[in-house]
């Protein structure tokens, strides 16, 4: 008994309780700082969520796709009438000799549009996913690859055989979802891409000629490019990237490496070249054109596959063609003719089979199982990652 009195009228000294009170209110100040840090996270999970969704919502499938073939096919029938708005055209119309330089101004008017949108609260935050920096480093840098080596290639080599290099990353893509992500192709969907490269070969590939540097930089840009293709689609279906935030996290790791690239790959004079004010328009042009088809393209490949979207490119390659011949009345020849209507064939099996996928057979369940799986996808929120439910 006198212990505890001792220690009752010790805890009651005046020191002693603001001791205790001071811990209290520390512990308390630490409770808030952590229900507050909590609450922002979820927060601001649930705003990036909810912006992959209100994108999935305004730009499916069908339309991101058909987003990206207007503005590549615009871009290039609008350059048959006006002659200044395709890449080639800027290099030669304006006598602007570097690929790689050009590319860097496209991405650096890409990064300044989007700070705007940033500014104005316009852009899409970026999710708290399980990207890592090295995934978002990778997509930079191939990304920088993939542009500046294929703007290089057309530089050095002709058009028939940059198309050539173009067919074969479509068995590219095959193997490396395959090595990555065990993502197998049906064979009746082998044959359908088959038949489209084959017949985008006979439309397209009319010369081949092209120099042993230019050579080299073709075959060591189709890896970047599949790689490029896989993870843009990759990150945005499995980890709620929004085309835009993506863009805008990946954009400077490109212009730095873009900016290492210049000194390898193009000549000397940049600085002193004309910088009027027509040649610095239709660069800026090009430029605002090339942020346009970027952002479709990342939409397309969020919505869609990598596979899916370069059978998109040969399509855009075969409508041209075609549309060259019906409506500027150039003749290609009955040969090419013939391979576009071809690989179009092959290009409507293959979205037929796309279309029609057979659904996988499952076991009988109970109800009380099912009502328990459907509560908890309506709790993720999908019932899959839109990515690995895709069948190739």
């Amino acid at each position: 008994m006198l212990y505890s009195r001792e220690i009752l009228n010790f805890l009651g000294r005046k020191d002693v309780r603001k001791i205790l009170k001071r811990k209290d209110s520390d512990a308390g100040e630490r409770g808030r700082a952590l229900e507050e840090l909590r609450s922002s996270l979820f927060s601001r999970f649930r705003f990036s969520e909810s912006a992959k969704r209100q994108e999935k919502r305004s730009c499916g499938p069908v339309l991101a796709l058909t987003f990206n073939f207007l503005v590549a096919v615009g871009i290039i029938f609008m350059n048959k009438w006006v002659r200044i708005l395709s890449f080639a055209n800027v290099l030669q119309g304006v006598g602007f000799h570097f690929p790689i330089c050009l590319s860097f101004i496209h991405y650096l008017l890409s990064w300044a549009l989007m700070a705007i949108l940033k500014a104005f609260s316009a852009l899409p935050g970026s999710p708290p996913s399980k990207s890592t920096r090295l995934s978002l480093f990778t997509l930079g840098f191939v990304m920088s690859l993939s542009t500046g080596l294929a703007n290089v290639s057309l530089k050095y080599n002709s058009v028939g055989f940059y198309q050539m290099a173009k067919i074969a990353v479509t068995p590219s893509i095959v193997l490396a979802e395959f090595i990555w992500f065990k993502k197998r192709v049906s064979f009746s969907k082998v044959l359908a891409l088959t038949v489209v490269s084959i017949g985008v070969a006979v439309a397209t590939v009319t010369d081949l000629q092209f120099s042993l540097f230019g050579a080299c930089v073709a075959l060591a840009w189709i890896i970047p490019s599949a790689v490029n293709k896989i993870l843009w689609s990759t990150l945005q279906q499995r980890e709620n990237w929004t085309a835009l935030a993506l863009m805008w996290k990946t954009t400077p790791i490109t212009l730095f490496f873009l900016a290492t690239l210049i000194p390898f790959f193009d000549p000397p004079g940049v600085f002193s070249y004309d910088w009027n004010f027509r040649n610095t328009a239709l660069i800026l042009l090009s430029a605002v054109l090339g942020f346009l088809l970027q952002w479709s393209g990342a939409l397309a490949l969020g919505a869609t596959s990598a596979i899916s979207h370069v059978v998109l490119g040969q399509f855009k390659t075969c409508v041209v063609l075609l549309g060259n011949f019906c409506i500027f009345g150039s003749n290609p020849g009955m040969t090419s003719i013939s391979g576009a209507f071809m690989a179009i064939a092959g290009m409507s099996g293959y979205t037929y089979l796309n279309i029609h996928k057979p659904k996988p057979q499952t076991g009988k369940s109970s109800p009380r199982k099912s009502s328990t799986q459907s509560r908890l996808s309506k709790e993720n929120g999908d019932g899959h990652d839109g990515y690995g439910g895709e069948s190739v």
